[in-house]
């Protein structure tokens, strides 16, 4: 039982899924510092409210606090777009760069007498009407 547990963590799911944890979180710092440090008191410059907890209404003696709200989410929006385009749109971008596309099989060859494009199963040559299998072995 000892050992199937060890064949379990050490089986590449578990370990890869623990590092993306890890660095997920890590991660997350960066961008709620980013989002917290940088990006939210540019906003307050800008807006000059970079708080809106306080904000409220009330009805029938209920208070409704929604500034906290409107907080949460300027923070995710704040939040995505950092990821987006710090994150997402780099490594878009280096895996178009990376991946190439492998070489198309060649539908064509040139015939040796003429050296026209002929379709590579061809056997006579539509140009010159030589054998290109009898000019081939020659060679």
């Amino acid at each position: 039982m000892l050992k199937e547990f060890k064949q379990f963590l050490l089986r590449g799911n578990v370990v890869d899924l623990a590092v993306g944890v890890v660095i997920g979180a890590a991660f997350g710092t960066i961008v709620a510092a980013l989002v917290s440090d940088v990006i939210t008191p540019l906003i307050a410059a800008i807006v000059k409210a970079p708080d809106f907890s306080s904000l409220f209404f009330v009805i029938n003696g209920s208070k409704f606090m929604y500034g906290h709200f409107i907080n949460a989410l300027v923070s995710f929006i704040l939040v995505a777009t950092s990821v987006f385009f710090f994150v997402v749109k780099p490594i878009n971008l280096l895996i178009s760069r990376s991946h190439k596309e492998p070489p198309v099989d060649p539908t064509t060859k040139k015939c040796p007498e003429c050296l026209s494009e002929i379709p590579i199963e061809a056997k006579r040559c539509s140009h010159c009407a030589e054998l290109v299998e009898k000019i081939q072995n020659d060679i």
